[in-house]
């Protein structure tokens, strides 16, 4: 049994999503960023937080690459191309998407009110478009990595429901199809209920 720190309506969502699609079961507990009960796991205050044998993981893409690691599901097996090729998709959508709106909700209402910078928010929403543009036209199947739906699938709808909610437009037709689909998943749906 898993035990999981975090709220769904933030990135702890891809590590409830990555156990519901490997069937595994787990306990959440719903305490928010900054949280003593975060902080007392992990000093950042960030969640999502995995306790797992005894250990504490944070960051939800360690996160999820040990469970699709330990489960040997969601993910190509390390030490093989197709894994090299997963991996660059994922710090590809970690660097260039989650990032960009990363910077959005930190200039919105994260940074403290004198630190913000409003206006930055149009050179995001640019570089997200360009970015997310890029990346549908290196799609070759249902999923980031053709026939195979892995970890990166998590990441990036996670990333294009972030998107949403943070009015960023996804106008590629390609990536609004696959976000539907990913969304009509019943691991997801599993998910997106504990979030209302």
């Amino acid at each position: 049994m898993y035990t999981v720190t975090g709220i769904p309506l933030t990135r702890t969502f891809r590590v409830l999503w990555a156990l519901e699609e490997l069937g595994e079961p787990y306990e959440l507990h719903q305490h928010g960023p900054r949280s003593p009960e975060v902080q007392a796991l992990n000093v950042s205050g960030k969640v999502p937080v995995l306790q797992a044998e005894g250990e504490t993981i944070t960051d939800s893409t360690a996160i999820i690459t040990y469970l699709a690691d330990k489960h040997r599901a969601l993910t190509a097996p390390a030490g093989t191309i197709a894994r090299a090729k997963q991996d660059a998709i994922t710090h590809l959508l970690l660097d260039e998407i989650d990032a960009v709106l990363w910077a959005a909700a930190r200039h919105s209402f994260i940074l403290p009110e004198e630190q913000r910078v409003p206006e930055v928010k149009g050179s995001l929403k640019w570089e997200f478009g360009h970015n997310l543009a890029r990346l549908e036209s290196k799609m070759s199947g249902p999923f980031l990595m053709g026939e195979d739906f892995t970890i990166a699938d998590i990441i990036c709808t996670h990333c294009l429901n972030w998107a949403r909610s943070a009015k960023f437009p996804v106008e590629g037709e390609k990536m609004q199809d696959y976000g539907k689909r990913m969304r009509d998943r019943e691991a997801f749906q599993r998910v997106a209920e504990l979030a209302r």
